[in-house]
């Protein structure tokens, strides 16, 4: 029997993002994709705020959760959050266009740490997410 390979970075995310419908309805689009990285940017919409007229902190938490979920699992191993937190820094706008950067810190054989950034577009930071990741011992796989 001959041993699958890993899937690379692009292929993962393809497989990922097909059946990902929640983060087609935030609007995410990924920019760049590699082993334990992931940028991504969207745009704030009207029906993202809450009642102070600024983006809703979930918003904020699910589009560095899904930055997070590709950067993790780039390296083709299925990996899902283990432990995170997020700390909010300056609010959001409708039609601001945010950017969130995902970036490897650490990463072992069944844990990976991951350090998310949202930015505005003057690059100021928005929130702050940090990831822990479990890895698991299963591949991503094509269908």
């Amino acid at each position: 029997m001959e041993e699958q390979k890993n899937l690379s970075p692009e292929q993962v995310l393809a497989t990922m993002l097909e059946r990902d419908r929640f983060t087609h309805w935030l609007g995410l689009k990924v920019d760049s994709i590699d082993v334990g990285y992931c940028k991504l940017h969207y745009t704030i919409r009207e029906d993202m705020l809450n009642g102070l007229e600024s983006v809703h902190g979930g918003i904020l938490f699910s589009a560095a959760d899904s930055a997070f979920a590709f950067a993790c699992n780039s390296h083709g191993r299925i990996t899902v959050a283990l432990d995170v937190s997020i700390t909010f820094t300056r609010p959001a706008k409708t039609g601001d266009k945010l950017t969130v950067e995902a970036k490897e810190v650490y990463l072992g054989n069944k844990t990976g740490l991951y350090d998310i950034r949202t930015t505005n577009e003057e690059g100021k930071l928005v929130a702050l997410f940090k990831g822990t990741a479990y890895r698991t011992s299963h591949n991503h796989m094509l269908k």
